[in-house]
């Protein structure tokens, strides 16, 4: 998140902070007035990446934008990370500001999901594009590669692993020779080091939050058959150009929570509600919320 951003924010709001279940600090900003609802990023972001749709709402509601563990001036995974440790995060969130609404953003969503289950707190969850594995619908196997170039400290060879493995990114990337993206990969991540200010939240820095963020979808594969029993109202949110295994899984809980509906956007991909200047579509998502939370 660049410093314009979390100007942007503190110009309209706050920054504050809560303590989880073990003891962890997990930052957040905050701004608006009205009933609270929570803005759950997702893989390969930050608390700032959603600022567009939280300033659209803001005149609503009081948005609360965390940034989960690893991130920004939020605290480390801990020995002992887990869904577990995510939900007690939400949950500690959710009581410090009294919110009951909740959008959760790809691996963000998924958590809403797991977390509507047991906190009798959120009355409403929105979800978008979740990374529900279902019957090997998307492999883990990239995640070998991932981190041992991690280890190794090629940032960019892991990222493109990652993208092509999570199959994101515009689809002539994934077209592209494995050298070329990772050249490409390189000179991006240069390119936003060298202009970052100190309070920047970089691709490069989020890169290793991959291995933490892939192990909670690799937990949480297969696992739909528990949300029959979950009568949190949920809106399902999604885009025809996000990637085919998505689309499943938002077909398969569709079909299978007992009170939800369903939205796909025509001409949206995965990174859609992300802010304008990174090919988000924001103000199409948030006229959806607006409808789902009022």
């Amino acid at each position: 998140m660049s410093i314009r951003r979390m100007t942007t924010i503190l110009d309209h709001g706050t920054i504050g902070y809560i303590t989880s279940n073990d003891g962890t600090s997990i930052s957040y900003y905050q701004l608006g007035r009205g009933p609270g609802l929570v803005l759950l990023h997702g893989i390969m972001e930050s608390a700032g990446s959603h600022l567009d749709i939280a300033l659209a709402l803001a005149d609503t509601y009081t948005v609360c934008l965390p940034n989960r563990r690893g991130r920004g001036l939020s605290g480390p995974y801990g020995e002992h990370y887990s869904l577990q440790t995510e939900i007690e995060d939400l949950d500690a969130l959710l009581t410090h500001t009294g919110a009951h609404y909740i959008f959760g953003i790809s691996l963000g969503g998924l958590i809403a999901l797991h977390a509507a289950l047991r906190l009798s707190a959120i009355r409403k969850a929105a979800v978008f594009d979740p990374p529900l594995c279902l019957n090997g619908s998307v492999s883990h196997d990239w995640l070998k590669r991932y981190r041992e170039e991690i280890k190794q400290e090629k940032i960019a060879a892991a990222l493109v692993t990652s993208m092509l493995g999570a199959q994101m990114g515009p689809s002539f990337f994934r077209r592209l020779p494995r050298r070329i993206l990772e050249f490409l990969t390189k000179m991006m991540i240069a390119n936003e080091e060298k202009k970052a200010a100190v309070d920047d939240i970089t691709i490069k820095m989020l890169a290793p939050t991959l291995h933490y963020d892939g192990e909670l979808v690799v937990e949480t594969s297969d696992k739909l058959e528990e949300f029959r029993t979950l009568q949190t109202e949920i809106l399902l949110l999604g885009g025809d150009r996000s990637p085919s295994y998505m689309k499943y899984a938002l077909h398969a809980l569709e079909k299978t929570l007992p009170n939800s509906s369903r939205v796909e956007f025509n001409r949206m991909g995965h990174e859609g509600t992300g802010n304008a200047v990174h090919r988000g579509q924001p103000h199409r998502v948030e006229q959806e919320l607006r409808k789902f939370f009022r």
